[in-house]
């Protein structure tokens, strides 16, 4: 017996949008291409055709469906992120990327590349997934790039992905504040997509509220416990004139700013989001 994937696209998107899922259409899409292991490009094009699922295939996209409707992440239930020019592979006990955090590694990219040493050596600090490293090491092939991670669940995500993707990570279990001593004075750019939520600002969304790590969420009563710990670290780790690159609270720009300028940072500047939402600080050591 066999099913239509276009009544099936339309029954799974009425039921994500009933669950209150943002972009049910797109979600139903790729959770058929995940069914039938294709790109959402070919689900639409089997969705103009009227292509049929088989019984098994229909009764594993519904399975699907409502583990979605329920609010599971996306990328859990398929297992995978893109993040720019890679897959990451993701899951309970990890942070999903999300598209900010694009823009954080391209600003990092941009800042590496322009580096004119022949090895340059750039750090992303509470590296989660491993997203933030992987984009340095895979876009600037000649850096030496370092990620560190305290959760070992996190970690553990991180060595797959270095993996997956075959770049060239030097992945460390360890406390950002304390780690990579021995490169103190010697790194170029910083980067980071810390913790930065109040400890009492609950995440609206359920996917991430219910899903995302404490580890990787919460940045004690003002958001910014991680962010201080990361600004003294990248001051002994970067030499004079590197670049630090922190993701932020689309209301933490100011009081960012602020920090790091009282630590002696230079020209600490915000940056806004694809959607106009301060998300980004860089500074200069």
């Amino acid at each position: 017996m066999t099913s239509g994937v276009r009544h099936l696209r339309s029954e799974a998107a009425r039921e994500l949008a009933a669950a209150g899922v943002p972009d049910p259409e797109v979600d139903a899409e790729l959770l058929i291409g995940h069914v039938l292991g294709v790109g959402r490009g070919e689900v639409q094009a089997k969705v103009a055709l009227d292509a049929a699922l088989s019984e098994d295939e229909a009764t594993a996209l519904r399975g699907l469906v409502a583990r979605r409707a329920a609010r599971e992440p996306l990328q859990h239930i398929t297992g995978r992120a893109p993040f720019r020019n890679v897959e990451l592979l993701v899951g309970p006990g990890v942070f999903v990327p999300r598209p900010e955090t694009e823009l954080v590694a391209g600003v990092a990219v941009d800042a590496l590349s322009a580096v004119a040493a022949a090895e340059p050596v750039a750090v992303d600090l509470g590296t989660g997934s491993g997203a933030i490293a992987i984009a340095m090491a895979t876009e600037v092939p000649h850096a030496r790039v370092y990620a560190v991670e305290l959760s070992p669940d996190a970690h553990a995500w991180a060595k797959r992905n270095i993996e997956h993707t075959g770049a060239a990570v030097t992945l460390v279990l360890a406390d950002l504040a304390s780690a990579l001593g021995e490169l103190d004075g010697t790194v170029s750019v910083v980067a980071s997509n810390p913790p930065y939520v109040p400890t009492d600002a609950v995440p609206r969304d359920p996917e991430v509220r219910l899903h995302d790590p404490e580890l990787a969420l919460y940045g004690g009563p003002d958001g910014l416990d991680v962010i201080r710990d990361l600004s003294a670290a990248a001051l002994r780790l970067l030499h004079p004139g590197g670049t630090l690159v922190i993701e932020h609270g689309e209301l933490q720009g100011a009081a960012i700013r602020a920090l790091l300028t009282d630590d002696g940072w230079q020209a600490a500047a915000t940056h806004p989001d694809l959607l106009g939402r301060d998300r980004m600080t860089t500074a200069i050591r």
